[in-house]
């Protein structure tokens, strides 16, 4: 079962991210949703930037600020289910309330000519799903700065009691800048309020590969931590390029979420370390009280694993280190010491010269003794 199909697996959704179609010039269908968006007043269509089953998106320019937008528009056969259209403006109201960087930011909501129109930012760049689709696995380090900067944007969420309950890779843009930002608030809701819980008892929402076990079964206690859950499944896919759980069809993966033991993500990349696989693990633990206490305790392990990360691999300097020659001691550099010479061979020992001197009274007063000592012999013997 490929991602591509969640849209109609998403039980009792009404909203999905539109296929993205690249630019097309508006004027080139004669489909009646591009003859109603160029009717928006206040706004001068410009391209159709994606469509899907549930609503058409159009890049636009706000003629009064003189910006770029994108405008969603409901189409018409949709128009008339209330819940549909409920859950539309929901969608713009709850992003409205929302003002962070790392959240699409919503801007109007209206009705014209009977098509229901949500004007939010527009962003350029592409989904994590379309470079999955493309077959791009992230490094870590890639993982780790796009989920810090989601769990960013759902603590400033969780902050105003709003959970998304739909955290995927189709609802994460990348920025041409390298931005991420969350989008898609069709499916969050005020995490404690009784009138919506009551109303959606025993319902599903959510994605299949991602949703959490507690969205599966129904259950009314559903808080923040299915978003803990739901992104800590999109880490797995983006880092093994695989989702979490696979079947037959929706319901099957939706019962192995509940059920099967989840394989550790470095079973399918080697090159993952011990931290960020525990930190999944926990992230996706089948009951909500073993993943983290709150999306600051997760931002604090992401940026610890992510600091560990630096430190093992250091990235290249992207600086030049600052000339400190001016602050350094002088120091009077040492002699050189002369290399040493090779041994010379040995020579003979010189022979000590006799000095010159005259010799002749020594000679004299040997023979004078020699004679004495004949004389007396002579004697001795007469």
């Amino acid at each position: 079962m490929d991602e591509s199909k969640d849209s109609s697996d998403r039980s009792a959704t009404p909203l999905d991210n539109p296929q993205p179609a690249g630019e097309q010039k508006v004027g080139t269908s004669p489909a009646a949703d591009d003859q109603s968006a160029r009717q928006i007043p206040g706004y001068q269509i410009l391209a159709k930037i994606g469509s899907g089953a549930m609503a058409v998106v159009f890049k636009a320019k706000q003629i009064s600020l003189d910006r770029i937008v994108a405008i969603k528009v409901l189409p018409k056969t949709l128009s008339a289910d209330k819940e549909y259209v409920e859950r539309f403006y929901q969608e713009g109201q709850t992003a409205a309330k929302l003002n962070h960087a790392h959240i699409v930011q919503a801007f109007d909501v209206g009705l014209v000519h009977g098509y229901h129109y949500f004007v939010m930012e527009y962003v350029k760049g592409k989904t994590v799903y379309e470079y999955l689709a493309a077959g791009k696995i992230y490094t870590e380090a890639e993982c780790l700065h796009i989920a810090i900067q989601m769990a960013e944007a759902l603590e400033h969420a969780h902050g105003l009691g709003l959970i998304h309950r739909d955290v995927k890779p189709k609802n994460i843009m990348i920025t041409s800048e390298g931005i991420a930002k969350l989008m898609d608030m069709g499916l969050a809701r005020v995490v404690n309020d009784p009138q919506a819980i009551a109303a959606e008892a025993g319902r599903l929402f959510g994605t299949p590969y991602y949703i959490s076990p507690e969205q599966v079964l129904g259950r009314s206690d559903v808080d923040f931590r299915c978003d803990i859950y739901s992104l800590g499944a999109t880490m797995y896919h983006m880092l093994t390029g695989r989702v979490p759980f696979e079947g037959e069809d929706s319901k099957d993966v939706m019962i192995r979420h509940v059920k099967e033991k989840l394989a550790p993500p470095d079973r399918y990349n080697l090159e993952l370390s011990f931290g960020i696989c525990k930190l999944i693990l926990k992230m996706m633990a089948k009951d909500p009280n073993r993943r983290h206490a709150s999306m600051n305790e997760l931002l604090g392990d992401l940026r610890s694993i992510e600091f560990l990360l630096e430190v093992e691999n250091p990235r290249e300097q992207k600086s030049p280190m600052p000339d400190l020659t001016q602050h350094m001691e002088k120091v009077i550099p040492p002699r050189p010491t002369p290399a040493p010479q090779a041994p010379k061979p040995a020579e003979a020992t010189p022979q000590p010269k006799f000095k010159k001197t005259n010799n002749i009274p020594l000679l004299i007063a040997l023979a004078v003794s020699l004679l004495l000592n004949v004389i007396m012999l002579i004697l001795l013997f007469m």
